[in-house]
């Protein structure tokens, strides 16, 4: 049944919202749902009379699932089917597949109530680091090492892998390993492993970084180079954005009319906000993104908004773009549009 879809442009704002979460919602019940009935049709075995070898080609070929949501969905429902409760918390939006593969390996009889309760709500990143309280991981030692070069055409190939559904029976089926990334995983509470790809030239400087610190890291630990790195450039960051300095000097404030913002002025209202976003939906909740700040006039420039500590505030570039779409030029709220929040409060 072919299933007729279109772009409900025609929806209010809040309606539109409304319907987003509502669909949202029934997906995730869909999913609990559809994950439930794997768990089943995998106990049962039936994708063998369909003339299928397993569970996994059974869901690509069938269910038309892409190949790493199968994957997902087969770990998940198997890990719904030791422990029930994880379906419940899927529809409700408590756990995700992502968070549900993570405490998979992990759940026992004796323990699953107390991970499932404490994981709920939680991001990937902070089940992350909530499993790594209870399972710590070792220390990764450091390592620099030369990565490869990309393989020229005239270069032999190793041989391709066969295709999933020609692997053999009973095989251990993966989805194909993506391209290499950089990984930060915790290993213990205070503890993470970082690894990343850099150039030559980066490697020199840390090798030399290494060398000048010898007198302090006799060890050329990498970790405490980098972080003494690290420190020396956030100091300078805020030096250049917020006007950070432990010896301040006098200042003549920000003449009238002028666009510019007075250094006293942009280190209150960094300090005040944290540095982050001080966008407030009208929900009340606050954006906090640290990325791409960019200081803004709460009362438009254009329409008199002076540069002072009350009318200057952080907002984020998507959240400073926002308010200029909703205002028009003359600093006038436009016909039909949100005011943006215009709380500068400091972060709770």
């Amino acid at each position: 049944m072919k299933t007729d879809i279109g772009i409900p442009s025609q929806l209010s704002d809040d309606d539109l919202v409304a319907a987003v979460n509502s669909l949202a919602r029934c997906e995730r019940e869909a999913t609990a749902g559809l994950l439930a009935h794997l768990a089943e049709l995998d106990a049962r075995r039936l994708y063998l009379a369909a003339g299928f070898s397993s569970l996994f080609t059974y869901c690509c070929t069938v269910l038309h699932l892409s190949e790493p949501a199968a994957y997902n969905r087969i770990e998940a429902a198997r890990t719904a089917r030791r422990f029930p409760a994880v379906l419940p918390m899927l529809g409700e939006g408590a756990l995700s597949l992502a968070t549900v593969r993570l405490l998979s390996a992990h759940l026992t009889a004796e323990n699953h109530q107390e991970l499932l309760a404490a994981a709920a709500g939680k991001s990937k990143r902070e089940v992350e680091e909530l499993l790594v309280r209870h399972f710590p991981r070792p220390e990764v030692p450091p390592l620099v090492r030369k990565l490869p070069g990309p393989r020229s055409l005239a270069e032999p190939s190793a041989p391709m892998p066969l295709p999933l559904a020609e692997a053999p029976a009973g095989a251990v089926l993966r989805p194909p390993i993506p391209a290499r990334r950089a990984v930060l995983r915790p290993l213990t509470p205070d503890r993470y492993e970082i690894r990343f790809t850099a150039s030559a030239q980066t490697r020199d400087k840390l090798r030399q970084a290494q060398d000048l610190l010898r007198h302090s890291i006799p060890s050329g630990d990498l970790a405490e180079v980098i972080d003494r790195a690290l420190s020396l450039l956030l100091k300078d960051l805020a030096r250049k954005k917020f006007a950070a300095t432990e010896r301040p000097r006098a200042s003549r404030g920000t003449a009238l009319g002028s666009r510019d913002i007075a250094a006293k002025v942009r280190r209150t209202v960094g300090a005040r906000d944290n540095g982050r976003c001080a966008f407030v939906s009208k929900s009340g909740r606050r954006c906090n993104e640290r990325a791409f700040i960019e200081f803004d006039h709460i009362h438009p420039h254009g329409a008199g908004g002076e540069g002072t500590t009350e009318n200057i505030r952080l907002l984020c570039r998507a959240h400073n773009a926002y308010k200029s779409v909703v205002f028009c030029g003359h600093g006038c709220q436009a016909e039909g549009a949100t005011l943006p929040g215009t709380s500068s409060a400091p972060p709770p």
